[in-house]
């Protein structure tokens, strides 16, 4: 009877999702500024160190980018809960750094005068929106959705959120005493 339990797969916040995207955004965005000048060749370099980022080496890397090693997950296909395909990795970043891409280039072009350009950053919202009202046990967005993968937790990692955590209660208790 044991033996016909299958274990549930570790669930993974949206808020850590968000963080690790972060990461992995940040880590691309940064390098893009210095290998172009113009705000379109940016974006080229952006999405093109995106798709490295987010397909070989999570690939490589056994569903884990740099974002989601550093906070313990890892995406998985939804189902047959192994790594993905290179198709199903490109599907899914593609769109995701398509939509990461035009956010960061609304980020970077805003000025006074040129508030509309925020609204290069819909797309990611519409896209990261549909996890907040999926009510299934894996929340999934658009782009989760369109190449049928999940993010889960994992054991292998760094635990960034853990350490900072138990960093900023160290630092909660040393301010009471």
């Amino acid at each position: 009877m044991s033996s016909d339990l299958v274990p549930l797969l570790p669930k993974v916040s949206i808020g850590r999702r968000a963080a690790a995207f972060c990461i992995d955004a940040i880590a691309v965005w940064l390098p893009s500024l210095l290998l172009g000048a113009n705000p379109i060749v940016q974006t080229i370099f952006f999405f093109l160190l995106w798709m490295i980022l987010r397909v070989p080496i999570v690939r490589k890397n056994q569903g884990q980018s740099i974002g989601r090693w550093a906070l313990d997950m890892k995406i998985t296909d939804s189902r047959y809960q192994r790594m993905p395909g290179v198709q199903e990795l490109c599907k899914r970043e593609g769109l995701l750094g398509i939509c990461a891409a035009l956010a960061f280039a609304g980020v970077g072009g805003l000025t006074s005068t040129n508030a509309a350009v925020l609204l290069l950053m819909l797309p990611l919202a519409i896209d990261c929106s549909i996890a907040f009202i999926d009510t299934a046990r894996f929340p999934q967005a658009f782009h989760d959705r369109f190449s049928k993968t999940i993010v889960i937790g994992t054991k292998r990692g760094y635990s960034l959120d853990i350490k900072v955590r138990r960093l900023l209660d160290q630092v909660q208790a040393n301010v009471r005493r």
